[in-house]
């Protein structure tokens, strides 16, 4: 590998400002047993991969070394609070000790941007909890907190890597 070439300055390929991501073009949709939403009242969401390791230690070095032992998967997403379809989820958890999995497909594409459209689907999610009722006689909307766990994910379609991205393969 060149790394003298690969990092002169004079051979650096830049991003477009157009292939950055409209952060409000996306779509969010959750999908409970056979019904489906599309979930427009989403404000924000981020699902983070999260690996477990174990500190391993090794004869004859002062350090110790790090193995991947599993993962597990976290998110949180605020919405706007004008569905109902959570409370329900809490409700028949409450009702009938029968816990609420579903799958949340996040979808971001921004026609300008030559990165094209990624799509991820959060399978088996979970709710830590939400609210059951509110209201704020001095605010301007009403919008939700919710935190979640994930057991599994499936990338159904990649960006397209930008010109330039890839060094060399």
């Amino acid at each position: 590998m060149d790394y003298e070439k690969d990092y002169n300055i004079a051979n650096n390929v830049v991003m477009k400002a157009k292939d950055s991501l409209q952060a409000n073009l996306g779509k969010c949709t959750i999908t409970n047993g056979t019904k489906r939403y599309n979930f427009m009242q989403a404000i924000n969401l981020e699902a983070n991969f999260e690996k477990t390791k174990e500190e391993i230690p090794i004869l004859g070095k002062t350090g110790k070394g790090n193995k991947s032992t599993g993962w597990k998967g976290t998110g949180s997403a605020t919405f706007h609070y004008n569905a109902s379809i959570f409370r329900e989820m809490m409700a028949e958890y409450k009702d009938t000790g029968k816990d609420i999995y579903f799958d949340i497909a996040i979808e971001n594409c921004d026609p300008t941007s030559d990165a094209g459209y990624q799509i991820v689907i959060l399978k088996d999610c979970n709710i830590d909890g939400g609210i059951l009722a509110k209201f704020d006689a001095d605010g301007g909307y009403l919008d939700e907190d919710m935190d979640f766990t994930f057991e599994d994910f499936e990338i159904v379609h990649n960006f397209t890597h930008l010109p330039g991205f890839i060094i060399n393969d």
